[in-house]
């Protein structure tokens, strides 16, 4: 057993990790993307679990939604003195410990390469369960996707794998997330692509799918294979609809953009104000809507559902999207941290059902049911907010199980993100609260390149270490052994790379000297490296699990010539694999292109 062990130590973990480094290593991003979806379905189990059960014990009938038959009192006490208890958890916090959900989870993709660290899955477990338990307008996808995604990075982490390979667990994280919470695994696959990583890639399809897939699997065990929502046959009575369809896109699409303002606009206005207050005012700003607009309150997939079912009235539908709309974007601009993916469902469903009944009157023969247009506005809202109009597209036909609602899903969804971005200038929600934050989503297809690949797919491993003053004999072994690159060493570590081939030229002429009978004067004493004529590059470190973006800001930061990449191998040593140039970089990314 120890024999196997210190193999898989030697052998097979370190070629595991050098294959990870490129963008061809498909059979092993298969394998981590299978454990990426075991795990985060697993996670998502405990998640739901310790929502489901504090619900339904202390909710009537044991029912983990009916927050509507609480008492009035109870009902305004209840989101108040869980605000209350948020932010005074919150504020004992550090500001970077605070930051949760999609964003925190966007973020760390594109300034930290998908590190997302255990305490910021701890916190955000808390606060997602006790957001929705105690009755604020949340949703659980937004938290789900932050814990999928870092219990997927935390497992890459631990395995020390490059971090091409930690961003592509994360995304994995993400779609197996979005998979099991609402059993919908191609539309996982696609918001991981389209709304997290905001790329495409062949390579990054295999794992993903594998992950949410295999998510699915795990929830599905536990809860069945059912949608999230009881959709009935739902299907389009006439093409006459058309109109009407684009009519209810074009009103999604001005409350989608009405509701990235208002969050937008909340959230600049409260900056520099301490988080206890400002959660104390969310909780505040909930207790009327509590009291007299109670379905507003949890993640209320029960008025999804009767509304799907056309069983609530067009007033109710109407003065629950639009309270629906306004609250869950004050609180979450004021930084109640909740999910916003559960809302944007719950708005999009009930506008669009109050828009079927409107139809429903003016062409009762002609209009189909409410239930159609719910899920059409359940499409056109998470597309318009999201702007990701293929996973909402996605989201929809796994919802319904009905290939009859692809045409006006389409026609609707691309509509009112259009009408969102293109009319009123919004971008996706996430993307606006990471520009409020100060911070920008780069996806160039130049840095989504560069992200794909670690610098051990690149890196030069014709390296030797060496002093900087060695001996005649010490040279000649040095080219004996006949590496491309050497190392010198510093009184700190390494501070140059040496072509071998200058200490060759440079013994060829301390030789040349010699059968002239003029040897240089030098020639008995130490070779100084520092000192021959060479081409010599200025050093600095990269981490092995780096990615060339990650090489590029290296450059960029330390004016380095060259790069020598090195990896922790125990306690305060350090082991160099190779080393990388510039021109490795762009000749790298030039041969990728063509």
């Amino acid at each position: 057993m120890q024999k196997f062990r210190q193999h898989l130590t030697d052998n097979v973990i370190p070629v595991f990790r050098r294959r990870l480094s490129g963008v061809d290593a498909l059979p092993q991003l298969a394998i981590l993307g299978l454990l990426s979806g075991l795990f985060t379905g697993a996670v998502i189990l405990l998640f739901r679990f310790a929502i489901e059960l504090p619900l339904g014990y202390f909710l009537p009938e044991g029912d983990a939604e009916a927050f509507e038959a609480l008492a009035p009192i109870t009902r305004g006490v209840l989101p108040l003195t869980g605000a209350i208890v948020l932010g005074i958890f919150l504020h004992r916090l550090a500001i970077h410990d605070r930051k949760v959900g999609v964003v925190h989870v966007m973020e760390r993709l594109n300034y930290h390469q998908g590190y997302i660290s255990l305490r910021s899955a701890l916190v955000q477990f808390v606060t997602g369960v006790a957001t929705v338990v105690t009755g604020q307008s949340a949703g659980r996808e937004g938290p789900a996707v932050h814990l999928g995604a870092a219990f997927s990075s935390l497992m890459g982490q631990w395995m020390r794998l490059p971090n091409n390979s930690i961003r592509t667990l994360v995304a994995c994280g993400c779609a197996a997330a979005i998979s099991a919470s609402f059993n919908t695994p191609i539309a996982g696959v696609i918001f991981a692509m389209e709304v997290v990583m905001m790329e495409y890639t062949i390579a990054g399809f295999t794992p993903i799918i594998l992950s949410a897939v295999s998510a699915a699997i795990v929830t599905q065990i536990v809860y069945g294979g059912e949608p999230a929502f009881s959709v009935p046959a739902l299907t389009m009575n006439s093409l006459m609809e058309i109109p009407w369809i684009i009519a209810i896109a074009v009103i999604i699409g001005v409350a989608a953009a009405a509701f990235i303002h208002l969050l937008s606009y909340t959230s600049n206005v409260q900056k520099g104000r301490p988080i206890w207050l400002r959660l104390a005012v969310a909780g505040l700003l909930m207790v009327p809507f509590a009291i007299f607009v109670p379905e507003v309150m949890g993640i209320g997939y029960d008025t999804v559902n009767l509304t799907i079912h056309g069983e609530l009235t067009f007033w109710i539908l109407i003065s629950v999207g639009v309270a629906k709309l306004f609250i869950t974007a004050v609180t979450l601009g004021l930084g109640m941290p909740s999910g916003v993916i559960g809302p944007t469902l719950f708005m999009g469903a009930t506008l669009g059902g109050a828009m079927g009944l409107i139809g429903a009157a003016m062409a009762p023969e002609m209009t189909s049911s409410v239930g159609f247009y719910a899920m059409l506005g359940m499409g056109a809202m998470m597309g318009a907010v999201l702007q990701a109009p293929l996973a909402a597209l996605m989201a929809l036909l796994e919802l319904t199980r009905n290939p009859n609602i692809i045409l006006p899903g389409m026609l609707i969804i691309t509509t009112a993100s259009l009408i969102t971005s293109e009319v009123f200038g919004k971008q996706s929600l996430f993307v606006t609260i990471l520009n409020n934050q100060g911070m920008s989503y780069q996806n160039s297809p130049v840095i989504q390149a560069l992200r794909r690949v670690a610098v051990g797919a690149i890196m030069d491993r014709s390296i030797s270490r060496t002093d900087r003053e060695i001996s005649l004999d010490d040279a000649r072994q040095l080219l004996r052994t006949e590496p491309k690159w050497l190392i010198v060493e510093g009184a700190s570590g390494p501070t140059a790379l040496l072509p071998l081939v200058d200490l060759a030229r440079y013994l060829e002429h301390l030789n040349e000297q010699a059968q002239l009978h003029t040897p240089d004067q030098h020639a008995e004493d130490l070779i100084d490296l520092m000192e021959i004529p060479a081409n010599r590059r200025d050093l600095a470190p990269i981490q092995y699990q780096a990615t060339l973006e990650e090489a590029l800001d290296q450059f960029d930061n330390t004016q380095a010539e060259a790069l020598y990449v090195q990896r922790h191998v125990a306690p305060m040593i350090q082991r160099i694999y190779g080393v990388v140039l510039p021109t490795d970089i762009e000749s790298y990314y030039q041969y990728r292109r063509s």
